[in-house]
């Protein structure tokens, strides 16, 4: 599933291409994803001016002058296509400012392509989901947090108020492994397994340290790692496993700089490997692979 990085790579390319530009046509290509389509989706859409985005967790927010939302969320597999009419091979600004190619409308349209959006300037952004786990609804802006979805969200990890006391606050108490707590989105909004695995590790934490004990000193190591981690990834385009592509088609390159996530058994940049340490360990936690550096993580 693409985490937060991942989604604010692809929101901020969304944003670059919508931004402004009034929506001609939406259109559906079955009922539902997820769940069920909001009732007249396409109408509400049709004829409304983008005004902006914005992401919370992993859901991305598209912001219309009507005064309704339309939440996104890529689930497992899904991602967003963004082509432009005209020319086969089109120049655009990709998310990350730099020149890159979409195709136009005379190439065949994506495989598992369920939702359509065009704007009166010829952009079209089709949503594909081959396994449709993703979603999509319309809500009012103003009541944006009080969505089903979105309600009861820990604090955003990029905002100035998730600080060391307001982690410490959360973990306290807790006697489930620190790399659980963070997994919880009500403790805090939009970490997942790939950068919970390399914040640790960059914080010198062993995941299978009781969250309660990491409040305090160890918060003060683990905030920093977090951001920095999360702020890395957005930087290099997210991490580019399985499905996810940015908007432009462009793959992440995050995943060439993992410090310890899929590297079980190498040595990791603390270490001197064998016969000092045996490398990179992987245990299973909640169902989920961890990998972490058992002597330089405490």
């Amino acid at each position: 599933m693409p985490e937060l990085p991942e989604v604010e790579t692809v929101m901020r390319g969304l944003d670059a291409v919508l931004t402004g530009k009034r929506i001609r046509r939406a259109e559906t290509r079955r009922a539902d994803l997820r769940f069920a389509f909001p009732p007249r989706f396409s109408a509400r859409l049709e004829g409304q001016r983008v005004l902006g985005f914005r992401r919370r967790a992993k859901y991305m927010l598209m912001r219309l002058e009507g005064g309704e939302s339309l939440l996104i969320h890529l689930g497992m597999s899904g991602r967003m296509v963004a082509r432009q009419e005209g020319a086969p091979v089109v120049p655009r600004i990709g998310p990350q400012g730099a020149a890159s190619d979409a195709r136009g409308h005379n190439q065949p349209p994506e495989a598992h392509e369920h939702v359509v959006i065009e704007t009166e300037d010829g952009w079209r952004i089709g949503f594909v989901d081959p396994r449709r786990f993703g979603a999509m609804d319309l809500m009012p802006t103003a009541a944006e947090e009080e969505h089903r979805l979105l309600k009861g969200l820990g604090p955003e990890p990029l905002a100035a108020e998730f600080t060391a006391a307001a982690l410490s606050e959360k973990l306290a108490g807790k006697r489930t492994p620190i790399k659980a707590a963070l997994l919880d989105q009500q403790v805090v909004a939009g970490l997942g397994n790939i950068y919970v695995c390399e914040a640790l590790f960059r914080a010198g934490i062993s995941p299978r340290r009781l969250a309660q004990s990491v409040a305090g000193a160890r918060a003060e190591r683990l905030v920093p790692a977090i951001k920095q981690v999360l702020e890395d990834s957005i930087g290099a385009g997210g991490s580019s496993l399985r499905d996810y592509v940015r908007a432009d088609g462009e793959v992440g390159r995050f995943q060439d700089r993992f410090d310890v996530y899929g590297r079980e058994g190498e040595r990791c940049a603390r270490c001197p490997g064998p016969p000092g340490c045996s490398g990179i360990a992987r245990i299973v936690q909640a169902g989920r692979s961890t990998f972490y550096c058992p002597r330089t993580q405490r």
